[in-house]
């Protein structure tokens, strides 16, 4: 399998760069596969879980907010969050859940409920994907 060029970015820090063979995508509109020579493609990315291929190993991070811009020259994610599974605890993600609760109950008109509940709904869906995958790892 061929590799491309590969760039996660956070605003604290460049998370990831490097030579890959696969790269998956939660995106806005659903998960998405990346290979070398994609076509040119832009997406906005939703909370849920990065993988990356290549190496011969697979890495995993939980991304929240940004975007995935591919093409046939490589694929850059910008994330707002960008952290590794290993180090994402129960106890992080849960806090994440809460503080998003806490801004649907807060919202005060009906559309940025809407999309505060879809952030929350995200969450609450990498939550039970990372506890599956916890489970299906042993």
């Amino acid at each position: 399998m061929a590799n491309f060029p590969f760039e996660l970015v956070s605003p604290e820090k460049l998370v990831y760069s490097g030579s890959v063979t696969e790269v998956v995508v939660p995106g806005a509109e659903g998960e998405f596969g990346v290979l070398a020579g994609h076509a040119p493609f832009v997406s906005v990315i939703k909370p849920g879980v990065l993988i990356i291929k290549g190496d011969g190993k697979v890495q995993k991070l939980f991304v929240r907010g940004g975007f995935a811009e591919a093409g046939p020259q490589g694929l850059t994610v910008l994330a707002e969050t960008a952290v590794p599974l290993a180090e994402l605890g129960p106890g992080k993600l849960a806090q994440m859940i809460k503080d998003a609760q806490e801004d649907v109950e807060d919202a005060k008109d009906d559309a940025t409920r809407l999309k505060r509940q879809t952030v929350l709904d995200a969450l609450k869906t990498t939550a039970a994907a990372i506890e599956a995958d916890g489970r299906t790892a042993h």
